[in-house]
This record gives structure tokens, C-alpha cells and sequence, in this order.
């Protein structure tokens, strides 16, 4: 270990590597779609959909990028012990006894609704917030006919409100009737910005776009568009990545090494509940990664593969808490300490995180937001 606890090799065993050239690229190119004064928030959260929020969030500090959004109270303190600037801005809730920290680091939190609102005033000092308004989603935020409660909460005297925002929930489909609801959500959040200044308080930031509505429906505008999946250069879907019409590059792969090699004989049982029965004799590699690290076990069993050597080697019995079964019988020159390729390229072939998501019955955001804190992240 070094002397900041962190590993003296980080691809030792399993880790992430990061293009942070695909990552300015798609900065770039989410960029070039912003309607006027908007400018990118990007959604940080779940450690950076598995890419490492403290490295993402140093490259984009680089790029010009001042805003950011997490989930957590955790996730914001992470940035700022890392040196992170600017708006920080919590999306869900956190609990009264960890208020004090939104003050220490100077964050801004969520009104999830009004009888949150009158929790945070009564924390008796100043607290940086943004009102979230529920538009249709009905998750978090006040409704937008409680417009009386809104301006309440902007006259409370120790909320520092500094903007309001909604979350489109079907802005990802292009249905006569998902369409027709989204912009009556626009058109309800405008609503309430535009009661708001009949009675008198000041416009505020304003923001409605994450990634799907910065694509679909850039005339919706704001002053942020809270961009997340899209900044990591895929979608939720493959169907939603054919329909795009923006080049978005993939910015993470996940790389294992190879633990040891084993010959094994027809007949032979190879991984837990004796799942796997080798027909024939072949050979199988140990992999170091498994469902702790992310690799989601619904690919075990012939479901999922990997790639070593530039060759697909399937994935062998069930996949382990720390450790993956491959075969490797028409593998050429595999030895331990050899590394595969979990998602990513490797040569002229490539697994995707569509493939991978696929595979596991989920969607991309999922897929990589799961991949686990013990891989390190290395940019390649």
C-alpha cells in the first residue's frame, strides 16, 4: 500500500479504466445540444455511475464545469474533501441530524416537500436549497398546485433558495402520449416560475433536463441540464443508443486477471451446487472479479463471457462472490496473471455495456452504477 492507503498497483486484480478523452468528448458533444445561458450539471451520483465521482468530477472542474448534482449528503462531503468547487446539489433526502453537514460543506439540499421544507428552516440556520417540484412523477417534490406552500417555503427564513427543478419521467420514449405529458410538465414548471415572480420573488435557477430530455426535448431549456447517463457515452437502452443521433464514446471498461489455469476432465464438476459438468475435456481460467465487483450473477452459466487474447471465453458454473469461471479451450496462450476483459474491447471484438445489461435483464444506468467500490479506477 502506499502512503495515502491507496494500492501501490491498482491493477493488481480487477479494476475500471477510464478514457478521459471519451469523457471530454461527450462533454463536447452534450454541450453543442444546450438551448441559451443553460449549462451542464452533471449527475455524479452513485460514484459517477460506477466511473469514480472524485475522478470524474476532477476532469470536468477542468472542462469549465461549476455545478454539479449527487444523491447523498456522503456523496457531496466525498467531492468537497476532494477539492471539488462549486454547486454541489443533493437530490434526495437527508436526515435532520446530518444538517449541520450540508452547512460544513456547503451544499445544497432538495425541499423534497413542504413538511421538509419547515424541518430544514427549523435547523435555525442558514441551509443552501433548491425546490424540488413534483410535475407528474409524483416521487420527491412539492406538488405544483401548492403554489401557496412554494412561496411559504421561499419566505422561510433560514432557506437559502437559489432554484427550483422537476424531473421528466417519460422523456425517454417519443409516444404521441409520453410526449404529450412531458411537455405538460414544462409547461407546469414554467407555471410555477412564472407565479412566483407575479408575487414577487425573484427568478431563480431553473432546470427540467437530464440526459434523455437534453436529447428529446433541448426547447424545454432551464439554466442546467443534469446530464448522467449520456456523459458516460451510453444510454439505457441499445434501442435508445440506435435513435441517437450525437456520437457518445463509452468512457469505462472493466478489466480481471486471469488467478490460474486448470485442465479440467470430462465429467468434472467445476464451480458452486455443481452448476457446470464439463462434457468434454477442456481447459478453464479462474477469473479475479465476481458479484461483489458488479458482474452481475444472472451471467453465469453460459449467459454472459468474457475476452482474453482477442477470443470469447464463456462464463463457466456460477458466478462467485470474488471469483469467475471461463472456459478457455480454444483460448490460445492463457497464463495467470493474463488480463480479460469484462466490458470494453479487446482487439477487434467488444463487449457492451448493452451487452452486459442485456444479458442481466436490467438497463445500462443499473449495469454500471453497480460495479463495486473494491475496483480501482485507472485512467488508462
Amino acid at each position: 500500500m502506499s502512503a495515502m492507503g491507496e494500492p501501490s498497483f491498482p491493477k493488481g486484480r480487477a479494476w475500471v479504466e477510464l478514457d478521459l478523452g471519451n469523457l471530454r468528448h461527450n462533454v463536447r458533444a452534450l454541450q453543442a445540444l444546450l438551448p441559451p445561458r443553460c449549462e451542464l450539471m452533471p449527475a455524479v451520483k452513485a460514484n459517477a455511475y460506477g466511473h469514480g465521482a472524485v475522478i470524474v468530477s476532477k476532469e470536468l472542474s477542468k472542462l469549465g464545469i461549476t455545478a454539479f448534482c449527487v444523491a447523498t449528503v456522503g456523496e457531496g462531503m466525498e467531492l468537497r474533501q476532494h477539492g471539488i468547487q462549486g454547486v454541489i446539489l443533493i437530490l434526495g433526502y437527508t436526515h435532520p441530524e446530518q444538517f449541520d453537514l450540508l452547512q460544513r460543506y456547503e451544499l445544497t439540499q432538495t425541499v423534497v416537500d413542504y413538511a421538509y421544507a419547515k424541518l430544514l428552516n427549523g435547523y435555525g440556520q442558514p441551509i443552501r436549497a433548491q425546490i424540488g417540484i413534483d410535475t407528474g412523477m409524483h416521487r420527491l417534490g412539492e406538488r405544483c398546485e401548492e403554489i401557496d406552500r412554494i412561496c411559504e417555503m421561499f419566505r422561510m427564513k433560514n432557506l437559502r433558495i437559489d432554484g427550483v427543478f422537476t424531473h421528466l419521467c417519460a422523456d425517454d420514449t417519443e409516444t404521441p402520449e409520453d410526449r404529450a405529458f412531458t411537455r405538460k410538465q414544462g409547461e407546469a414548471l414554467e407555471d410555477v416560475v412564472r407565479q412566483l415572480g407575479i408575487r414577487g420573488f425573484a427568478r431563480r435557477k431553473v432546470h427540467i433536463l437530464s440526459s434523455y430530455g437534453l436529447l428529446n426535448y433541448p426547447e424545454l431549456g432551464g439554466d442546467y441540464a443534469r446530464v448522467g447517463i449520456a456523459l458516460y457515452g451510453v444510454l439505457s437502452t441499445r434501442e435508445d443508443r440506435e435513435r441517437c443521433k450525437i456520437d457518445l464514446r463509452p468512457v469505462l471498461s472493466v478489466r480481471a486477471r486471469v488467478s490460474s489455469v486448470k485442465e479440467l476432465q470430462r465429467g468434472e464438476y467445476a464451480g458452486y451446487g455443481l452448476a457446470f459438468a464439463a462434457k468434454k475435456n477442456m481447459k478453464i481460467a479462474a477469473l479475479a472479479v465476481g458479484y461483489a465487483d458488479g458482474l452481475p450473477r444472472a451471467l453465469s452459466c453460459g449467459v454472459g463471457s468474457v475476452l482474453i487474447n482477442n477470443c470469447t471465453a464463456p462464463i463457466i458454473g456460477r458466478i462467485c462472490m470474488d471469483q469467475t469461471l471461463v472456459d478457455i479451450s480454444h483460448v490460445p496462450d492463457v497464463s495467470p496473471g493474463e488480463v480479460a476483459t469484462v466490458l470494453g474491447k479487446d482487439g477487434h471484438r467488444e463487449i457492451t455495456a448493452y451487452d452486459l445489461s442485456e444479458q442481466a435483464g436490467t438497463i445500462t444506468n443499473e449495469a454500471l452504477s453497480r460495479l463495486g467500490s473494491r475496483l480501482e479506477r485507472v485512467i488508462a
